[in-house]
């Protein structure tokens, strides 16, 4: 059995929490050339316990087909460990809310499964961060070739301390987190499977219970995914950005790097950004309204004077290697109306139909450009606050522009989470050639930073 000291698990998480700046030279093939495949655990023998981290963030509807995509993404894997006779316990989050039950979960993997998998709820002592015996009985007890589901990890605080850790605070995370991962070791498993493609965020079930196993792998979907379409998308013409989180410049920045993206549609606040950076280059003022406002430091639109200036760069740079950048011309507002210039009270809610039309012509001069076929475009996010009625247009006028492109010829990628709902909203599936089942995983392999579950498995493989 494998066991890690608190020393070794201070370090473990100094290069979790660093991401690239622990490894600057690392590159997606890198990673992925690390980290085993499924199929390396074929001679793992009938009954053992293999530890499956989930892609069970899901809402399963009435029936199979409904909100189970990410379930659906792992039967090949947990048929796998089936044939092979392993007791395999899923693990994962739903949701951020800690009250949230994986019990829906359960009952609809058993039905993509074609057999029982009871939901063990009550698993982990929250004083001494170890796993309770009444649960590895429980795990022992099961069947060869039998599933069983762990409830919700987030509801346990040990899953979520290192999502915003610094460096300087993992000395005094380091003894919690050993125990934890020695006792999942001690009472459980140390064989370990990772199946959760979207699954992105520095969960300890994703990044820290890999110190602790001896044998480590990627499951079937995610292999397929990086190894697949994520692989056309690192070669992408075209690229969409939109939403409300401004640090998808660091994305942006390391995909223009890439050398090989033509053109950028930008919408959300990172537009914002990027339009009044071109109107500095162009000495043409723009004022992005309440988002530059310092009172609205604390609200997640609010775009700093930093970001500015890094969205200067960035357009800049793009200009030099040719790169033809499409912003928005106006905007729609708190009370529905579109306005091209706004004013320091305005907060931008969604595109107005001129930044509609204006969108429409770049994709037909794209189009035009690449009319020979095999570009590749690449769309994640919205462009406005498309839950409200209000604020929904620039998304669905949107949506059809990726058939628009597919249809001459283009392969068009959607990276998942929103730009997924809003596919699923106003489009049909086969309006694009693939679209992800997450959003933040694909932005972090094709942009800034490593996809931290890759880190945790490279090194678990490394030991």
């Amino acid at each position: 059995m494998s066991t890690v000291s608190v020393a070794q698990m201070k370090s473990w998480c100094e290069k979790i929490v660093k991401g690239r700046e622990a490894a600057p030279d690392l590159t997606l093939g890198d990673y992925l050339s690390a980290v085993p495949s499924l199929d390396s655990l074929s001679d793992v023998p009938a009954g053992t316990v293999v530890l499956v981290r989930g892609d069970v963030d899901a809402k399963p509807g009435a029936s199979v087909g409904e909100g189970d995509i990410r379930l659906r993404s792992m039967v090949e894997t947990l048929k796998y460990g089936i044939a092979k006779g392993w007791k395999q316990v899923v693990f994962g989050h739903i949701g951020r809310e800690p009250e949230k039950s994986l019990d829906k979960v359960a009952k609809r993997l058993g039905e993509l499964l074609g057999q029982e998998v009871p939901l063990i709820k009550d698993w982990v002592d929250t004083d001494a961060n170890e796993i309770k015996l009444a649960a590895a009985e429980a795990v022992k007890a099961a069947e060869p070739g039998s599933v069983v589901v762990l409830e919700n990890t987030r509801a346990y605080d040990i899953e979520r301390v290192l999502w915003k850790a610094k460096v300087e605070e993992l000395e005094a995370l380091a003894p919690k987190l050993a125990a934890f991962a020695n006792s999942i070791a001690e009472h459980l498993t140390n064989v370990y499977v990772n199946e959760a493609f979207s699954a992105g965020s520095l969960d300890v079930s994703s990044v820290v219970v890999p110190a602790v196993m001896d044998r480590v792998a990627l499951g079937k979907y995610a292999a397929g995914e990086f190894n697949g379409p994520m692989q056309k998308c690192l070669k992408t013409d075209l690229a969409v950005f939109s939403g409300i989180k401004i640090d998808k410049l660091d994305d942006m920045e390391a995909m223009i790097a890439r050398g090989t993206i033509k053109q950028i549609f930008a919408s959300g606040s990172l537009a914002m950004a990027i339009r009044k950076a071109i109107g500095m280059l162009d000495n043409e003022p723009v004022c992005l309204g309440a988002a530059e406002d310092p009172a609205n430091s604390g609200a997640p639109w609010y775009i700093p004077p930093a970001r500015v200036e890094q969205a200067k760069a960035i357009v800049a740079d793009g200009r030099e290697k040719g790169i033809t950048f499409t912003v928005p011309v106006d905007s729609v507002i708190e009370d529905g109306s579109a306005k091209d210039t706004l004013t320091p009270s305005d907060q931008q809610l969604d595109i107005g139909p001129k930044s509609i039309e204006h969108f429409h012509n770049g994709v037909g001069d794209f189009i035009e450009k690449n009319a020979s076929g095999g570009a590749v475009a690449f769309h994640n996010g919205v462009f406005g606050m498309f839950e409200d009625p209000k604020f929904e247009a620039g998304t669905k006028a949107w949506i059809p522009e990726l058939k628009r492109m597919k249809d001459a010829g283009v392969e068009v990628y959607v990276g998942g989470g929103e730009g997924g709902k809003a596919l699923d909203k106003y489009g049909e599936p086969d309006w694009v050639t693939h679209c992800f089942t997450a959003g933040g995983t694909v932005l972090n392999a094709l942009g800034s930073e490593p996809v931290p579950y890759l880190v945790a498995l490279k090194m678990a493989a490394e030991k």
